[in-house]
C-alpha cells in the first residue's frame, strides 16, 4: 500500500491563532477560561483545552461576571460584542482575522447604501456573526438555486461577501448567477477568498487523480472538512470524513493500493499521524509520501491580551480591551 499525504491540510493559520489565545488565556489568567462556541469545529481540540480548563458555552449568559470570555474563530455579532461589554467581561476575540475582513467589507458596502447578499451555509456560526455584523441583517444565498429565485428591495444597490470556509470553486457558480440577475452587484475579488479553504481543496484535486481510497481527518460539524471529503466524491473517488483513526472501517481499504489521506482546516496533524500509524499497522510495507504543494507560511499575531502579561494582573475587575 502506498499513503499519500495532501499538501497543505490541517492547520491554517486563523486555527492555529484562535487555539493559541484559549491557551495563552489558560496560562495568563489561568482556568476557567471561558470560550463562546466552539473555538474551532474539531472534537479534539475542543476535548484537549477543556481538559486544560476551558468552558465551552453557547451564550454569554452561561459566564459568569469577570469570567475570561473568549470569542472563536468564526466570530461573533456585534450584539454578542456589544454585551459583553454591558457586563463587563474581560473579552479576547480569537476571530480569524480573514473573516474580520469579511465583516468590514460587509460594513463598508452597507455605509454606501447597498443591500448585502451572504452566500453561506444556513446556521453556520460565521455566518451568525457576518449577520449580525451589519445593522440591516444580510440576505442569505446558500445554492445556485436560491440565487436565481432571491428577491431584493433594489437591484441597483447589491453587494456580496462569502462565508470564508467556501472555496472559489464553491461560490464561482452562485456569484455568476448574481452577477447574470444583478449586473450592478460588487463584491470582493477572488483573492479575498480564504487562502485556506482554496490551498486545501486544490490539493484534494491533485491527490484524487492519484488515489483508490481518500480519508479526510476532520469532525463533522466542521463545514471545509466536509467540502473536502465532498470533492473526493464528487471526483469519483471512495471518500470518508473521519475524527481520528478509530472511526476507520477496514472495509474501506480492501482492494486499495494507494490511499489519500487529507485534513480540513481544524484537525491537527496528530490525527492524521494516528491515521498513518492505523495504515501501517493494517499493512505493515506501506510507504508514505508527501505530495508536492503549496507551504503555508502566514501567521497572525495574537491580541495583545495575552501577548502582553501585564493584562494578566486585571485578574478581578479591570476589562480586557483592545487587541
Amino acid at each position: 500500500m502506498k499513503i499519500l499525504l495532501a499538501q497543505p491540510r490541517g492547520f491554517c493559520a486563523g486555527v492555529d491563532r484562535a487555539i493559541a489565545i484559549v491557551e495563552e488565556a489558560l496560562n495568563l489568567y489561568g482556568a476557567p477560561v471561558y470560550v463562546r462556541h466552539e473555538i474551532v469545529h474539531n472534537k479534539y481540540v475542543v476535548d484537549d483545552l477543556r481538559s486544560r480548563g476551558a468552558v465551552f458555552v453557547e451564550e454569554l449568559s452561561d459566564i459568569p461576571d469577570g469570567g475570561i470570555t473568549v470569542f472563536s474563530a468564526h466570530g461573533v455579532s456585534e450584539a454578542v460584542e456589544n454585551e459583553a461589554k454591558r457586563r463587563n467581561l474581560p473579552a479576547i476575540d480569537a476571530t480569524c482575522p480573514l473573516v474580520t475582513k469579511v465583516h468590514i467589507q460587509a460594513q463598508r458596502a452597507e455605509k454606501q447604501g447597498k443591500d448585502i447578499i451572504l452566500i453561506g451555509h444556513e446556521g453556520h456560526p460565521e455566518v451568525e456573526g457576518t449577520s449580525g455584523r451589519v445593522e440591516r441583517g444580510v440576505f442569505l444565498v446558500q445554492d445556485v438555486e436560491s440565487a436565481r429565485t432571491l428577491q431584493v428591495p433594489d437591484p441597483e444597490r447589491l453587494s456580496f461577501v462569502t462565508q470564508t470556509t467556501l472555496s472559489v470553486n464553491d461560490t464561482k457558480d452562485i456569484i455568476a448567477v448574481l452577477k447574470e440577475r444583478f449586473p450592478a452587484i460588487t463584491g470582493p475579488g477572488t483573492k479575498d477568498i480564504c487562502y485556506a479553504t482554496q490551498n486545501r481543496q486544490d490539493a484534494i484535486e491533485d491527490l484524487a487523480d492519484r488515489v483508490d481510497v481518500l480519508l479526510v481527518v476532520g469532525s463533522k460539524n466542521s463545514s471545509n472538512s466536509n467540502r473536502l471529503r465532498d470533492l473526493g466524491v464528487d471526483k469519483g473517488i471512495p471518500s470518508w470524513l473521519v475524527d481520528d483513526a478509530s472511526a476507520i472501517d477496514i472495509g474501506w481499504l480492501k482492494g486499495a493500493n494507494t490511499i489519500g489521506i487529507s485534513a480540513g482546516a481544524s484537525a491537527p496533524d496528530v490525527l492524521v499521524q494516528g491515521v498513518v500509524e492505523f495504515l501501517k499497522e493494517y499493512d505493515s510495507t506501506a510507504t508514505v509520501e508527501l505530495m508536492d504543494g503549496i507551504t503555508e507560511d502566514l501567521h497572525f499575531k495574537l491580541p495583545k491580551q495575552v501577548r502582553e502579561p501585564v493584562y494578566a494582573n486585571r485578574k478581578q475587575n479591570a476589562v480586557l480591551d483592545g487587541s
